[in-house]
Parts: C-alpha cells; sequence; structure tokens
C-alpha cells in the first residue's frame, strides 16, 4: 500500500516484510527504510528507529482467507493479520490500517477480523471497516478488499465510498509504449495451449461444466483433446446439465452422475457411449457413477478490450488462465501492473514468476492513496 500512500504525500519512514525479494523492489522504487524481518519476533526498537508513526499500514497474507485458494482457517499466516494490531497497540499510532481480500469476513475466518477489531477497540481505537473495489476507483478491474481503519479521538471518519466512472482494458493499455512492454516479457504458450487459444474469443473461456455463449467445451476443440461425434457430444452435454440439477450432496459445485440419469435424459441408452468417452479422456468414472474428466470452470480466459478484468491475481500472467484479448498470449508484467495501477516508473523484480507475485499480491495504489486521502483529517 506504500506506493498509495506516498503519492497521497505520505512519508515511508520503515517497512518491514519477511520476502528477501519484496524489500528489494521496495527499497528500489519507495524508499530504503524497508527491512527484511519477520514480524512475529521483531523488536519495537527496530519498528520505531526512525521514530513514531502517525499511521501504521497492514497488508498481511490473505492466502488463508481467499476464496481462490485453500482458504485454510488453521493457515498459520492468518495470525499476521492480528499480529499487525498488536504492533499498533504497543506503538500506539494515530491512525491504523489494515487490509484483506473478502473473505477474511466470511464464515469461520470472520474470527480473525473480528478479534483483530475488538482488540483495537479495546485498547483506545474508534474502528471501521470498509469495502472497496478497483473498479470504482477507475481501475479496469473488479477486485474487492476490506479495509479496516481504527483511530484515536472523537472525530468521525467522513468516507465517501467511491462510484468512479468505470474503464475498460482498452482505456487502460491502449496508450502502453512498446518500450515500456517488451514482447519477451510474458509466458510463452506451449503447442497445445495456442491450438485451445485459437478457439477461445474475447469474453470466453474453456469450460465444460457450464453452458451458454461464454464457455468453450473441450469437445469443440477436437485438435487439442479429440474428436467427438454427435451422439458422444449430446452426451457430453447432458452429463454438464445433470452434474449440476441432480445434486445428492448439499456442498461442492456438482456431484457424479448415474448412467441410468442420462439415459432417461437423452432419450436412448449411453452405457456404451459413456464407456468410450472415458477411453477418450473426456469422461471419468466416481464408484458406480461417471463425470466429466475436466471439471475446473474457466481456464484460457480471454478478457475483453470493452470490459474490465477479473481480479488480477499470481496467476495472471500464466496464459493457462488469462489471455490478452487479441494475441495468444499470456499478458505482461507491464500489462498486470497498469491493470493495477501501478505508474509506469515502477519497476518489479528480474524474474517475472516474482513480478507476478508481487503485482497479484498488491492492494492497487490508487485504492491505497483514496484510503490515505480519506484518513487525513484524522490525523488533525
Amino acid at each position: 500500500m506504500d506506493v498509495g500512500f506516498i503519492a497521497a504525500k505520505y512519508t515511508c519512514l520503515g517497512a518491514f516484510d519477511i520476502d528477501k525479494k519484496a524489500i528489494a523492489v521496495h527499497r528500489k522504487n519507495v524508499s530504503t527504510n524497508a527491512i527484511e524481518a519477520d514480524l512475529r519476533g521483531i523488536e519495537k526498537s527496530q519498528l520505531i528507529a526512525n521514530g513514531v508513526p502517525d499511521v501504521i499500514v497492514s497488508g498481511s497474507p490473505c492466502q488463508g482467507f481467499s476464496t481462490v485458494g485453500r482458504r485454510d482457517f488453521n493457515d498459520p499466516r492468518n495470525s499476521l493479520l492480528l499480529r499487525a494490531g498488536e504492533i499498533a497497540v504497543d506503538i500506539k499510532p494515530k491512525i491504523f490500517v489494515a487490509e484483506n481480500v473478502s473473505g477474511a469476513l466470511a464464515g469461520e475466518h470472520k474470527y480473525y477480523w473480528d478479534s483483530l477489531d475488538s482488540l483495537l477497540r479495546n485498547n483506545g481505537y474508534q474502528t471501521r471497516t470498509l469495502k472497496l473495489n478497483a473498479a470504482d476507483l477507475g481501475l479496469a478491474q473488479r477486485r474487492l478488499r476490506i479495509i479496516l481503519i481504527a483511530w484515536r479521538g472523537e472525530r468521525e471518519l467522513n468516507f465517501i465510498q467511491p462510484s468512479g466512472g468505470r474503464v475498460d482494458l482498452r482505456k487502460a493499455l491502449g496508450n502502453l509504449q512498446d518500450e515500456l512492454n517488451p514482447n519477451e516479457n510474458f509466458f510463452k504458450l506451449t503447442k497445445m495451449q495456442r491450438v485451445i487459444a485459437r478457439y477461445i474469443k474475447p469474453g470466453q473461456k474453456l469450460c465444460d461444466v457450464r453452458s451458454g455463449a461464454s464457455a468453450v467445451h473441450t469437445w469443440q476443440i477436437p485438435h487439442a483433446f479429440g474428436q467427438v461425434d454427435e451422439v458422444e457430444r449430446t452426451v457430453l452435454e447432458a452429463v454438464s446439465v445433470l452434474r449440476r440439477r441432480n445434486r445428492k450432496r448439499d456442498w461442492g459445485d456438482a456431484d457424479p452422475v448415474a448412467i441410468r440419469e442420462i439415459s432417461r435424459y437423452i432419450g436412448f441408452a449411453s452405457s456404451a457411449i459413456v464407456s468410450t468417452l472415458i477411453t477418450k479422456g473426456y469422461m471419468r468414472r466416481i464408484g458406480h457413477e461417471v463425470d466429466l474428466a475436466h471439471t475446473f470452470n474457466g481456464l484460457y480466459k480471454r478478457l475483453n478490450w470493452d470490459s474490465i478484468s477479473p481480479t488480477v491475481d499470481t496467476r495472471f500472467g500464466n496464459p493457462r488462465y488469462f489471455l490478452h484479448p487479441t494475441e495468444d498470449r499470456g499478458f505482461t508484467v507491464r500489462e498486470a501492473a497498469r491493470i493495477q495501477g501501478f505508474p509506469d516508473w515502477f519497476t518489479f523484480h528480474e524474474s517475472m514468476h516474482d513480478s507476478f507475485r508481487m503485482i497479484g499480491n498488491a492492494v492497487p495504489p490508487p485504492m491505497a492513496a483514496y484510503v490515505a486521502q480519506a484518513i487525513r483529517d484524522l490525523l488533525k
């Protein structure tokens, strides 16, 4: 969040992270007051070596809270959300800001957020939780974040929910100069991936478990996945529908399907056809039932120039997950950074993998700047 706070005319007295590569990037772009450290064991004297800050900003790991990942309640990184609050209580800044993914407010994981809120309130802070979407701040991306603001004193937080005009990918990337966007700065597609990419149009994705214009099924790409005839296609489409319609469990997205259900749905015997499709790799047996072999809900998502991007995550540069709107390739580091709202002067790590990891884990600088401006009156 530091880039946004500095854009809002704040000064960085210190930055701390256990990631050596992230610290190197911070020193290169933001402040030399960046130190590699484990916050679970850091000394208070080290934290305030350059003075007691007016504001402490925390961006703790989101992996244990994210609905995209494993979402493990017991992920040890989850406790870092509370550790940041403990540091704030010890140092007593005027304002403390914490951010994380919206999944931190869902289900049992909300325990950590509520515990942080209680810790701060019990130690003399007022608190408020905000929900922000990057798209409302003029970014070409749907990215939801929750922000906890804690402050001392009697003032009220005068926060106006952003509602700016939407910016599409064409506007965000259209004027990106070639010298800032080298061609080699993206993950190359394999021969098989190039075949798949040619079938995916803007706004579409490779997906067997959904229907509609946005879903391209594996059986529609015979050059990559193998030929099927019309009868086999009918069976595959029936399974795609039935696995979500005829639910047996109260959890998950779908259930395996009995062969008799398939036969009843299509109006003719399907057992032999199912066996053939299993041999071809399109279906699989699960006990006495069957399911599609490919049950991912969307790979090779080709973005649309006239729309916004989904959340830029750490996989954004991998064409297996996201495709450029018109070129058969993934996104470059600079394109991902632009969508996230990083200024073009900001440089990342020499490793593409580490660059995409840092970009995907970051709070968009314009979002951080908006928060920084919103809390300024609380410092008076």
